[in-house]
């Protein structure tokens, strides 16, 4: 595998800087647990599905097509559906050509939006997994420039622009909890803050992809199922946020699609909030009493998406 430099405090600022104008920075909300029927305590959410394309992917994918050269065939992306869609909306803004390929599972309302964003969008299969391998063939026919979802530098280092802005703006946290799928996304945070506060990771039971690999020593594959199969289920983590997470990882706690169900619900039940069913794991551990925190520990819960068509508008 090629060997990238290491994703540190400094190249993730520079990336900050590199993607600054194109990304939001989004907002932080204090809340207490009374709110969602729980016992007091305070709780930080990080709003990251208020985020361009409706994820944190728009970081990573801004920050591949702003510091990578790309070619004249322009960008390829395989993904359950979120990362396709931060890769088509950053190549609309900056004028290039896009092509995503997802898997069947991928929910209609990420295929819209891809579609939306101008993108060619090319199903493959019913995995992840899948729809990579097509995207690698299609780079080796077209030389396009592959985006990966999660095991690409770029990738970590735009989304572990997260960690910058929450320490910026919630400095005195203890714990944050993030959704793991591939891994980019906590990856990068974990690198920025290199063993400051504790990252915990939340996964489906059904997708333990980060659980796996940490048991085995190293990445392997692990089942790839459950509610939020679409963002939480490639075949395993990248072997980029792996070395991050043995490292900056405080724990790995697993959920249920029964509390990921209940954390969308109270989440929009108590604030409003729309999250999709990845989007919504982090908060499943704290809701469900999954992750228990000490007296005192000041949490912080990572909101990473909102696509889904879960909530229905009427006049």
């Amino acid at each position: 595998m090629a060997q990238f430099p290491p994703i540190t405090r400094e190249r993730i600022a520079v990336t900050e800087a590199a993607i600054r104008r194109f990304v939001r920075r989004t907002p932080l909300v204090e809340a207490d647990m009374s709110d969602f029927g729980r016992p007091p305590g305070q709780v930080t959410f990080k709003l990251e599905m208020l985020q361009h394309s409706g994820s944190f992917k728009a970081r990573g994918a801004f920050a591949n097509l702003l510091l990578r050269e790309t070619p004249a065939a322009g960008v390829v992306a395989a993904s359950g559906g979120n990362h396709g869609a931060a890769v088509a909306y950053a190549a609309q803004r900056l004028k290039v050509p896009a092509t995503i390929f997802v898997p069947d599972i991928t929910s209609p309302a990420k295929a819209e939006l891809i579609r939306n964003c101008g993108a060619r969008l090319v199903i493959a299969g019913s995995r992840y997994a899948d729809a990579l391998a097509a995207g690698e063939a299609h780079v080796r026919e077209t030389g396009a420039m592959p985006i990966h979802a999660y095991d690409q530098a770029e990738t970590l280092l735009g989304q572990g622009t997260v960690g910058l802005e929450l320490e910026q703006d919630a400095p005195d946290i203890d714990t944050l909890l993030v959704a793991v799928g591939g891994g980019g996304l906590i990856g990068g945070i974990a690198a920025w803050y290199a063993g400051r506060i504790r990252i915990v990771a939340v996964e489906p039971e059904a997708a333990p992809t980060l659980h796996a690999a940490l048991a085995a020593g190293h990445p392997v594959d692990a089942p790839a199922g459950g509610i939020a199969a679409d963002s939480l289920a490639p075949r395993r983590v990248g072997e980029l946020m792996f070395a991050i997470a043995r490292e900056n990882v405080a724990e790995v706690v697993l959920v249920d699609d029964d509390a990921i169900r209940q954390a969308q619900a109270s989440l929009w039940s108590g604030l409003r909030v729309v999250a999709e069913p990845g989007g919504a794991a982090a908060f499943a551990a704290l809701l469900s009493g999954r992750y228990r925190p000490a007296a005192g520990e000041k949490v912080a819960v990572l909101i990473c998406g909102a696509n889904t068509t879960a909530v229905k508008f009427e006049a």
